[in-house]
């Protein structure tokens, strides 16, 4: 019985496999498979997305000293978890996989990076979900095409397309997820990976649709940045200025954390005691500036329409970058691109109250820009992003703040599975 149910599915695979005949248009079944990896990735973020946010409200009713205990529980329970489950795969991990593993991304940690994430980012850590979504539609886009038996470039392509499904999703940018997630494998090798680009479109699109209905998204920007009106060719130098000066805050924020990553690692201490670590630090700081606590998703509202002074925002902005650096070398999984844009959302803000005549719409959207594409480098996304997260309309001022940041990015990459192999 087993035996001929399994010839039946080795006959309907091989139906599968033939060319849809008769067919005038581009359309073929492989539109089909992007599309349901679309939908499972929809899923698979509005799913993980109602747990957050369920989650979030659940322990945001702790604040004040609460919050240091709080963090340090979920800390400890997030290390446990990836002690006895798995570790998850870090952004590290799922570049180098698909650049050196044939594309191939292993869903075998994904209950560890689920639920070692939502422990993390709900409890306050300075990171988002978008790394262990990516990690988690990525590699259900590897799944699906071993499950319809795809090899090389055609696995390849649908483990990216899974990437940018999880992306899109929670961005609302199906371009720019689709590009970023060509450009997170590192800018000078997307050519390469431009086979994949059709494939992301498309998961994408129905990925959004779905996670759309199922948190009830609407369309426009999500952080209330007042209107911009071109002035004039300076403009387009004023971005770049802003740009050098987020350039060099990425700078500093990768080397504290590098700096955190040294100290860390001094000794061999077990994961969940290095987790439990960053929680006590992180629950100090939340502590004392609450506005650093999250990811920043909805915090860049409450950044924007408060009325802090420079001095507050200085220490909110050393101190942002403190928590973003020791939730990265502690073992707190998320992902880091909210929490960039919030400290160029921070250096925007001081910019503007040291010099009031310029632009404060412009300085904020070109630090975002630049700090991100700096860390990042993912230049060309990170122009799309913002400009559909903040309604920014003039896409060039972007595209110039952010090709600064680029080309003023330390050779050291933060990524470094970004980094050239021989």
């Amino acid at each position: 019985m087993k035996l001929k149910r399994r010839r039946k599915l080795v006959a309907y695979l091989n139906i599968l496999d033939q060319p849809v005949r008769f067919n005038p248009f581009v359309f073929s079944r492989t539109f089909l498979l992007w599309a349901l990896l679309g939908i499972l990735g929809g899923i698979i973020a509005g799913t993980y997305w109602v747990a957050l946010e369920f989650l979030t409200y659940t322990l945001a009713i702790f604040n004040g000293w609460e919050v240091i205990p709080v963090m340090a529980i979920c800390g400890l329970s997030a290390g446990l978890i990836i002690h006895f489950i798995g570790t998850p795969g870090e952004i590290n991990l799922i570049v180098n996989n698909i650049r050196f593993n044939k594309g191939k991304l292993d869903p075998k940690n994904n209950a560890s990076t689920i639920l070692s994430s939502l422990l993390c980012v709900a409890s306050g850590g300075s990171l988002g979900p978008e790394a262990p979504l990516v990690q988690v539609t990525g590699s259900t886009g590897t799944w699906l095409g071993k499950l319809f038996r795809l090899k090389g470039e055609e696995l390849t392509s649908l483990s990216i397309a899974g990437m940018a499904s999880g992306f899109t999703a929670l961005f609302g940018a199906p371009m720019g997820g689709s590009l970023f997630s060509l450009e997170i494998l590192h800018h000078n090798h997307a050519v390469e990976y431009y086979k994949a680009i059709i494939p992301a479109f498309v998961a994408s699109c129905f990925s959004y649709l779905v996670f759309a209905v199922i948190i009830h998204l609407g369309l426009g920007p999500i952080w209330n940045l007042s209107g911009y009106e071109y002035s004039g060719i300076f403009d387009f130098g004023y971005a770049v200025l802003f740009a050098i000066i987020s350039s060099g805050l990425g700078w500093g924020f990768i080397l504290c954390t590098k700096f955190f990553k040294s100290i860390f690692e001094k000794r061999p201490l077990t994961i969940y005691i290095k987790t439990l670590i960053g929680g006590i630090l992180l629950g100090i700081i939340a502590f004392y500036f609450p506005i650093t606590r999250y990811f920043g998703h909805h915090e860049i509202n409450e950044l924007l329409s408060g009325n802090f002074s420079i001095k507050l925002l200085f220490a909110i902005l050393i101190f942002k970058v403190i928590a973003i650096s020791i939730t990265v070398t502690s073992g707190w999984r998320g992902g880091f691109i909210i929490p960039l844009f919030f400290v160029g959302a921070t250096l925007g803000l001081i910019i503007h109250q040291l010099f009031p005549s310029i632009n404060l719409t412009l300085a904020i959207v070109s630090c975002m820009a630049a700090i991100n594409a700096c860390v990042t480098r993912t230049p060309m996304s990170t122009t799309i992003l913002l400009a559909t997260l903040t309604g920014f309309g003039h896409f060039v001022p972007i595209l110039f703040a952010s090709l600064t940041g680029y080309f003023l990015a330390p050779r050291i990459s933060f990524i470094s599975s970004q980094m050239e192999k021989e």
